[in-house]
């Protein structure tokens, strides 16, 4: 059985990188695209909450650079979906 889990890929990793060396960019960038980065060729990792939260806010940011808003795209789609309580 194949594993169901993501990496990030090549683009959403460049721009992680680009992302975090910009001394312009915001902590919550910075913090979406390390969760990022570091998801990069572990498929067994997910996302925290507070990445979540930081890449989420970064999405919603209009004045956030398009290669923050990728990283931060690549790590909400990391996030594990929430079971449903019965």
């Amino acid at each position: 059985m194949a594993n169901s889990k993501k990496t990030t890929g090549k683009k959403a990793t460049s721009a992680a990188s680009k992302t975090l060396k910009d001394g312009r960019t915001s902590k919550d960038s910075k913090s979406a695209a390390a969760s990022a980065l570091s998801q990069t060729k572990a498929p067994k990792k997910t996302t925290n909450k507070k990445a979540a939260s930081s890449a989420s806010k970064t999405l919603t940011n209009k004045s956030t650079w398009k290669k923050s808003k990728t990283a931060a795209g690549s790590t909400l789609s990391q996030t594990p979906s929430k079971k449903k309580k019965k």
